[in-house]
């Protein structure tokens, strides 16, 4: 039985799926396919991903492969109530409130797997987390899974590097067609629509600090950039700041960085990126938001330490204001502000990623019980199958190897 919101919501639902399905080519002709193939007849399939338009018309394209869907957020603030009211009224099992406190989030991804999946879909790890833990028994049927974002492939491969992992994960993560597009292109995008949106402030003429410059960082200050912005970046890897300062932006520590900034966005996959010292020398003004998976990324319990009052001072936006009268602005909770704070990445960027997806599910349908409980990238006939399709709905085409060419090239 599902648990959300208000199922009279689902008709707002409803018209926010089929906007996206407009959009999603990729997606579509997969979903024929399935259709009539039904690669997942007799399956079951639970996801725990961020529950907005683009996540439910990827549990409509695997139900429509013959699979039991049951769906679950992956963050708290990321839930989209009518969404989750639409996919309910067509008869998912979706577990999933907006704002619910994260006993009742775990409760949740518990419920979600109370099937005992064949396949999953997880974002950051909470799944495989459980599956490894107090659920393990849930996983007795599982085939294996895929894992979506950078913070997820993290906890995967400590896992894995530690012998620890019990299950056939595919990392979709790092597909061609999801992080080139999905973590640049659509956390760029994402991000600054979320921010501008909740805050009608301007970003040209703001100092911008981006810290992190892996290809969602990259996606952030080439965004902010071109809107404007004086950016400057934080990173701990010398290679990724080299690339930074190459690519026109200043590279510097956060300790000389967080006197500068007026806007600060984190989007490192780590704890404790922004901390007590920093907030002392923060302007009088300055915004802080978070792009990475989870909230640690802002030292959200020192900066009300440090605080003599905290309030809401609009939706998704709280104020901090410290000893010497100086306030401080954190954006939805230090969570992910593009979903928190907005609707997510452009759907016909996550028309790539969740093609990946529903591929990587059908190859494991067809495979995984012939593969090892460890961490396999997405095959490569997938990732270039998903950009010629997408290449074609753009209406562009390129050029094809004769096969002297051909042969030139592997002589």
């Amino acid at each position: 039985m599902s648990d959300i919101f208000d199922i009279n919501l689902a008709s707002s639902g409803r018209d926010k799926i089929d906007w996206v399905r407009s959009y999603m080519p990729i997606l579509n002709s997969i979903k024929e396919r399935f259709e009539r193939e039904k690669p997942f007849a007799g399956m079951k399939i639970s996801m725990s991903i961020h529950l907005e338009a683009k996540t439910a018309y990827l549990a409509k394209t695997l139900a429509a492969g013959g699979a039991q869907v049951h769906v679950t957020g992956c963050n708290p603030l990321s839930t989209q109530d009518d969404v989750a009211a639409a996919l309910a009224a067509e008869g998912f099992e979706v577990n999933a409130r907006h704002g619910i406190d994260m006993e009742g989030y775990e409760r949740h991804l518990r419920a979600t797997l109370a099937q005992c999946p064949d396949l999953i879909i997880d974002d950051g790890g909470d799944f495989i987390g459980l599956l490894h833990g107090e659920c393990r028994e849930l996983g007795k049927n599982l085939i294996g899974g895929c894992e979506e974002t950078t913070t997820g492939i993290h906890r995967l491969r400590s896992r894995e590097a530690r012998g620890e992992l019990d299950y056939t994960m595919i990392d979709v993560n790092d597909a061609d067609c999801k992080h080139l597009f999905d973590n640049r292109y659509g956390t760029g995008q994402s991000t600054l629509d979320g921010i501008m949106n909740t805050t009608n402030l301007i970003i040209a003429g703001k100092t911008v600090v981006v810290a992190g410059y892996g290809w969602c960082g990259r996606g952030i200050a080439m965004r902010a950039k071109g809107m404007g912005a004086v950016v400057i970046v934080t990173e701990i890897n010398p290679v990724k700041a080299i690339e930074a300062v190459m690519d026109g932006f200043t590279v510097m520590p956060m300790d000389e960085a967080a006197a500068l900034g007026d806007l600060f966005i984190t989007a490192t996959g780590c704890k404790d990126v922004i901390v007590d010292r920093h907030f002392d020398v923060m302007k009088d003004g300055a915004i802080l938001s978070n792009s990475g998976h989870f909230d640690v990324e802002i030292d959200k319990v020192a900066l009300e330490a440090k605080s003599k009052r905290v309030w809401t001072r609009k939706p998704n936006i709280q104020g901090f204001e410290m000893a010497d009268g100086r306030i401080i602005n954190l954006m939805a909770e230090g969570r992910l502000v593009n979903l928190a704070a907005g609707n997510g990445h452009p759907a016909e960027i996550m028309d790539m990623s969740f093609a990946i997806q529903s591929l990587c599910l059908e190859y494991l349908a067809k495979n995984g019980r012939e593969l090892k409980n460890k961490l396999y990238p997405v095959p490569a006939e997938i990732d270039a199958h998903v950009a010629q399709i997408k290449l074609e709905a753009m209406g562009r085409a390129i050029d094809v190897l004769t096969p002297e060419q051909f042969e030139y090239l592997n002589s």
